[in-house]
């Protein structure tokens, strides 16, 4: 690929009120979403992410059957084991009466079946956790795969409106979420569910009376479940919410820890955290306080009901109408029938959280998509090596429909000129290369290269004529040598070095510990910004590329660096057809045409000596510079 993938800065016109403030946790972007939020539409969600789970359908269906399987052996095992006990309890009243003993034979054998039954429930229990998580993680890799796609095929737009954050919140927690609730919370309520049912139809099948007496206690452990749920809901949210702010808020001082330093901000940050630290304190405390009272609360309910079982079971034992192994099973089956409302109950907040997670992919995966590549596209020059004539033609653009940028362009750029971009902050400079690289497709009016209009070719095809350069730099995690080379992948070791001996970068490079193989860190901050520029600008030299964007791109040099790449430079633009964006008008006297733009349209157009004799809006502007430059240089 040919141009560098710098990332611009955005001129948006809602881009300031975009950033975070140095001392808050910013603002909340569209796709913005708390942990621990609801849902807005539960059900729609549901639809969909089962929709997206078709595909594991067979697999959904086998983890289920093991789930059902391994409850049901797992709740047998309480009433065989009360065989034995009601064996052992007759064995010692025979002893005691003297006319017999224990069937040691007969309990060994229901030793074995115990065994067996235990060992295909953890079996069965074995295979559902291993084909959940199989499941679990090929949904999330096929979310992931979505999403990544997806950021590929929307528009620039949907960008300026979301936060970076908002948008790898989705690769990692949201689909992190969404996995983990699929794997722990459907299997589990599946499990809960069986159980219960299959433990009701066991307490049942030994005695209808001492069934009633336990479910008296299930409602008001339902009761107090729901009201434990509902008073502690909120302070979870507002607890991981707090997490949010504060994560935020330490990220942002964190990330402008210089700016903090020099202004002497470290009152107000610890000002800042400490309120927050103390809302979150606050929130925490009760919501696990009122969480905390639910296993107390619900192990006296159960105690309450295993004793009137106990009382019932004994009148019946006594009464000979019930074995005293029965009872024994009963008492495991209520204690085993408690733990699944409470699982349920648990269970509710997750998949509360799952739904609300899976809403947001959901609703990134319904953005609309960037406009299609034609269906026959067609190569930009029409086939023929690209000469570099650019042409606009009453081309209208804006970032939202109150406020248009570009209002109506027109100009024609013959091969191998170089064409200035001149005027005030906001004029549209920025905006005209954008729409040239088809970042952004113009509202009307039409844009040619070699009169093939873009939108008629693939914009892969546009972008592989373009070589590009912008004032802010983007490098990556690698050696030096590979992210010159990220220009033209093919390119050898010596190709690579003769770039960056042409970009003035060599000599730099060399101080370096181990020179083309030094390995840049996250966001290259381990080499100095105009070293940066420097590597980027070998880069597009490299890529060797038709037509040349350069956006102030030496504004992070000093000024002998500068003179030596402005040669360079004015080398590699000879024969192309080159835009040059920039502020300071000394740096493009020798352009073969400079435009000069007024709130997104041609105000004056000329060499830089016609454009000076004619006195107008380019005149004021360079003498304004050369003005504050003189003032500057006496003091």
């Amino acid at each position: 690929m040919s141009q560098s993938n710098e990332r611009s800065t955005s001129p948006h016109p809602n881009a300031q009120a975009q950033q975070r403030p140095m001392m808050g946790g910013g603002p909340r972007g569209p796709m913005a979403m708390m942990p621990g939020e609801k849902a807005k539409n539960f059900r729609k969600t549901l639809k969909a992410l089962i929709e997206y789970l078709r595909k594991e359908r067979i697999g959904i269906v086998a983890v289920f059957a093991c789930a059902v399987a391994s409850s049901l052996f797992a709740i047998l095992g309480p009433m065989i084991l009360g065989l034995a006990t009601t064996a052992i309890f007759d064995g010692f009243r025979k002893m005691i009466a003297g006319s017999g003993g224990i069937d040691f034979a007969y309990i060994g054998k229901v030793a074995v079946v115990l065994l067996a039954l235990y060992s295909l429930s953890s079996g069965f229990a074995f295979v559902q956790g291993f084909a959940m998580s199989g499941i679990a993680m090929r949904v999330s890799a096929r979310m992931r795969d979505d999403i990544e796609a997806k950021l590929h095929r929307l528009p620039f737009r949907y960008f300026d409106s979301r936060s970076r954050g908002d948008v790898l919140s989705l690769v990692t927690n949201d689909v992190d979420t969404v996995t983990q609730s699929l794997n722990q919370g459907l299997t589990q309520i599946v499990t809960a569910v069986a159980t219960m049912t299959g433990i009701l139809v066991m307490m049942f099948s030994i005695s209808w009376q001492m069934t009633v007496v336990s479910l008296v206690v299930i409602p008001l452990s339902f009761l107090f479940v729901r009201f434990s749920v509902g008073k502690s809901q909120p302070h979870f949210k507002s607890q991981q919410a707090g997490i949010a702010r504060i994560n935020g808020l330490v990220e942002e001082l964190y990330g402008n820890h210089i700016v903090m330093k020099a202004y002497n901000g470290e009152d107000a940050a610890l000002a800042a955290f400490d309120e927050e630290n103390g809302k979150l304190y606050r929130s925490v405390w009760k919501a696990q306080f009122l969480s905390g009272l639910m296993p107390p609360v619900m192990g006296f309910l159960a105690n309450v009901g295993y004793v009137a079982v106990c009382v019932v079971g004994g009148y019946l034992a006594i009464a000979g109408k019930l074995a005293v192994g029965n009872i024994q099973a009963f008492v495991q089956y209520v204690r085993q029938f408690n733990q699944p409302i409470t699982q349920v109950a648990n269970m509710t907040n997750i998949l509360q959280s799952m739904a609300a997670a899976a809403e947001r992919v959901f609703e990134f995966l319904a953005e609309q998509d960037e406009r299609a590549d034609p269906d026959l596209p067609v190569s930009v020059g029409e086939g023929k090596a690209v000469r570099g004539s650019v042409e606009f033609s009453h081309v209208r653009f804006g970032y939202t429909e109150a406020k248009t940028v570009i209002k109506d362009f027109s100009e024609k750029i013959e091969p191998g000129q170089k064409v200035a971009i001149v005027g005030p902050t906001g004029a549209g400079k920025t905006t005209l290369v954008k729409l040239l690289m088809r970042f952004y497709d113009p509202d009307s009016g039409v844009i040619s290269v070699d009169g093939t209009d873009v939108l008629r070719a693939t914009r892969a095809g546009v972008r592989s004529s373009f070589g590009m350069v912008l004032q802010d730099t983007w490098l990556y995690s690698a050696s030096i040598r590979e992210n010159i080379r990220y220009g033209r992948p093919g390119a050898s070791d010596d190709e690579v070095i003769a770039a960056a001996r042409a970009a003035q970068a060599d000599h730099f490079i060399h101080t370096l510990p181990r020179g083309y193989d030094f390995e840049l860190n996250e966001d290259a901050t381990n080499i100095s910004r105009g070293q940066k520029q420097l590597l980027t600008i070998a880069r597009v030299i490299l890529a060797d590329p038709k037509i040349l964007i350069l956006d102030e791109a030496t504004s992070s040099v000093d000024t002998r660096t500068e003179i030596l790449i402005q040669k360079a430079m004015d080398a590699l633009m000879s024969g192309r057809t080159s835009f040059v964006i920039a502020h300071r008008l000394s740096t493009v006297k020798n352009a073969d045409v400079i435009l000069v733009l007024n709130e997104g349209d041609i105000v004056e157009q000329g060499t830089h000596e016609s454009l000076l004799a004619a006195g107008g809006f380019y005149a004021g502007l360079y003498r304004s510079q050369f003005d504050a430059s003189s003032e500057e240089s006496g003091r």
